[in-house]
């Protein structure tokens, strides 16, 4: 598909779990406009959160509007329209399109622990990862779709058609029902060597096939906008829509990260890092997203990444001190913390038979002051990821070549240093933030005939800030320091379940002694 020259912008559309965004990117991969609209989690209970389809689309109907207001002549340069958005959502329509419960469970929705736990306990890991490329956890679809089947089974049995939340903005755009691969990908029913549905996994789940929607290449057009749709947003009726992508793959592309040997940091929340394979990595501690170029993302999460810093700001400084006094607070410790480790196992493990594992300092000495523990915090992440790069090179048999990190922890320049360092490997930031924008905006230019390959795009529109070399004292600490750090990881395992037991008889004795005994003495 081609365009005349005057069609020189893309619209990118972001249905993130805080907002959705809509930005026009130029020519040159560079953004014009952006503009959100927020909605919010609802949490009818602990563990559970979910949103409003309806809420997704009125945002991004809305942010729409906003920037071709704010840019006028812009809706007839538009050459073509790629949605990203949140993953693992089970969006579910009737055979008119209409939804059939009005509130959808999110990636981070963990109501799903129950059926997880029955599904590891009837099924060894070399039965299922060949089908589903994954380990199980509740944030897949499928596990969501199996809740909705036994806890709503009027809503599932009325249900055409389930959709992940970029897929339903995209049949309110174009009236056009698919998914695409790196979606599918991560939902636990597709086979990762045919990318297509695995029968197998749907009949073990006691899933309908028939609600799965056809799975196509993300840079395909899907259709063009609606009437309908061209009224709510402003958009031109018949402006193609691409399939689109999940939002991780598509900031991996928007970063850069789009050839065998690179990786990916993401450094909010959570950490994950991602390396680049030309096959899926098949192992109960990895899990796989296909790419938008078609390679595939073996990755793995630490749980506790930025959040390990904001629980130090909280426990150890009472929230009074703000992360730029913490950071330079731990850049008076030396490399290493003088022997101090921390585990940073806050909130568990996601995958793996360690959920309930535990943080810890390990080394405490009296010499030790509160620097050495902010900067054992910020180390401590450092090494879990070094850990996760390990595991990832080993089982892929790739050395990863590059870093490439995003998110709130890649403004941190100390921080920065410190993982360079204990990876080992150089590390580099995006001059863009917004990289699910751009690599919409990529995938665009591509589809339109502007570029024969995603990875050509990614090239033209990925411009990086200053490279972060290891430093190399600070490396052969940290090298010395890595073993014991995986050692006691190793080591703590065999506690965690005696640290559950604890945990239970301590509840039950403030239980038989009243809340008085829970109270803490003033």
């Amino acid at each position: 598909m081609t365009h005349p020259a005057s069609c020189d912008l893309t619209l990118a559309i972001d249905v993130g779990t805080g907002s959705a965004r809509a930005a026009l990117v130029d020519a040159a991969g560079r953004i014009v406009s952006i503009a959100g609209r927020e909605y919010e989690q609802i949490v009818p209970r602990f563990g559970w959160s979910q949103q409003r389809p309806a809420d997704w689309w009125d945002g991004v109907a809305g942010a729409i509007r906003e920037v071709l207001d704010g840019n006028p002549g812009a809706r007839e340069r538009i050459a073509a329209i790629c949605a990203c958005g949140q993953m693992h959502g089970t969006v579910l329509i009737d055979d008119a399109g209409n939804l059939t419960r009005e509130t959808v469970p999110l990636w981070n929705d963990k109501r799903t622990v129950d059926l997880v736990a029955a599904f590891e306990a009837a099924n060894a890991p070399d039965s299922y990862l060949t089908e589903s490329g994954n380990p199980p956890t509740p944030a897949w679809a499928a596990f969501k779709l199996q809740w909705i089947r036994d806890t709503e089974p009027e809503a599932f049995a009325r249900s055409a058609t389930v959709l992940a939340p970029k897929d339903y903005i995209n049949f309110r755009l174009t009236g056009e029902i698919a998914t695409d691969v790196t979606e599918a990908s991560c939902n636990f029913l597709m086979n990762p060597a045919t990318r297509d549905w695995s029968a197998a996994m749907i009949a073990r789940l006691g899933l309908d096939a028939r609600m799965m929607p056809p799975i196509r290449q993300p840079e395909a057009i899907l259709g063009g906008i609606t009437e309908a749709a061209a009224r709510a947003t402003g958009l031109a009726a018949g402006t193609p829509v691409l399939v689109g992508g999940a939002d991780y793959p598509m900031a991996l592309l928007g970063s850069g990260v789009c050839r065998p040997g690179l990786a990916s940091e993401v450094l909010g929340t959570s950490c994950i890092i991602t390396l680049i394979t030309g096959e899926a990595v098949l192992d109960p501690e990895i899990s796989n997203v296909a790419t938008m170029e078609g390679n595939w993302g073996p990755f793995m999460l630490l749980e506790s990444g930025g959040d390990a810093m904001r629980w130090a700001r909280r426990a150890l400084h009472d929230g009074e001190a703000g992360y730029g006094e913490i950071v330079e607070k731990a850049a008076q410790a030396p490399a290493g913390s003088a022997g101090l480790i921390f585990l940073p196992y806050l909130t568990g493990e996601r995958f793996g038979a360690h959920r309930n594992a535990r943080a810890q300092f390990f080394g405490l000495g009296a010499s030790h002051g509160l620097a050495h523990l902010d900067r054992a915090v910020m180390e401590g992440v450092a090494l879990g990821v070094a850990r996760h790069i390990r595991v990832l090179e080993e089982n892929s048999g790739l050395k990863v070549s590059r870093v490439i990190a995003s998110g709130g922890g890649a403004r941190t320049p100390l921080w920065l240093k410190i993982k360079a360092s204990a990876y080992g490997i150089p590390v580099v930031v995006p001059q863009e933030p917004e990289c699910g924008v751009i690599g919409c905006a990529a995938l665009a230019a591509t589809a339109t005939g502007r570029f024969s390959r995603v990875e050509d795009a990614a090239d033209a529109f990925v411009r990086f800030a200053d490279e972060i070399a290891p430093d190399p004292r600070w490396s052969d600490i940290y090298a010395a320091t890595q073993p014991v750090f995986d050692r006691l990881y190793r080591h703590s395992q065999a506690l965690y379940d005696d640290l559950d037991q604890l945990a239970s008889r301590t509840a039950a004795i403030d239980a038989r002694f009243g809340e008085d005994a829970a109270t803490p003495m003033g």
